[in-house]
């Protein structure tokens, strides 16, 4: 789901072969390189998030607008009768299914985002450990001691959330349906009611 590239390349060398040392300041560097990049693209990940969020907004505006329409139009119009109650059931069945394909694809949107946003917090607070630490170890040094770091203790690898998380997901599209088959159902009860009764 999130697109990334990795920030390490894979080296074939031999397994005998000892890791090289990076000089604290080229690790410095790389770390602050990492965060900086992390950070904005959470930023920018929330960006997107919300202008999602705002066409989710949209939607169900004017979804609400044409059912006041349709509940109007029902409630005004003296040729409906019950025999004629097919034709506002057909029509909100239809309006019901555009709707909800809109609000899926909005919601696949606003999913994916969020996903790519998590991971990249992930990877940004791992970063900012291991930056954390390498400070500890200056200091703990006092910097006379402490030359460079090994390859392998300072390699940040894209962060992904675990299985558990998609469950958030999973309840939010069970929402979005769950209201959706609710207002459906009004919907149409309110029609029979008001056309047969």
């Amino acid at each position: 789901m999130a697109e990334y590239e990795p920030y390490h390349q894979t080296h074939n060398h031999h397994q005998q072969h000892h890791h090289q040392a990076i000089p604290k300041e080229t690790a410095f560097q790389a770390l602050n390189t990492i965060i900086q990049l992390h950070f904005e693209k959470t930023l920018e990940k929330k960006r997107s998030i919300d202008l999602q969020k705002k066409e989710l907004h949209k939607l169900f505006q004017l979804f609400f607008i044409f059912l006041g329409i349709v509940f109007l139009s029902q409630s005004q119009s003296p040729r409906l009768q019950c025999r004629h109650c097919w034709i506002p059931i057909t029509i909100l069945s239809l309006s019901h299914l555009i709707f909800y394909v809109s609000v899926a694809q909005t919601l696949r949107c606003i999913n994916g985002f969020k996903y790519q946003r998590r991971c990249h917090k992930l990877t940004l607070g791992l970063a900012t450990e291991k930056l954390r630490e390498m400070k500890m170890k200056i200091s703990a040094t006092g910097g006379e001691q402490f030359d460079g770091v090994g390859d392998d203790e300072f390699e940040i690898h894209y962060q992904e959330p675990p299985e558990s998380y998609f469950g958030k997901f999973k309840r939010n599209w069970a929402l979005h349906f769950g209201f959706l088959i609710l207002i459906y159902g009004f919907m149409v009860s309110s029609s029979v009611v008001l056309l047969c009764f």
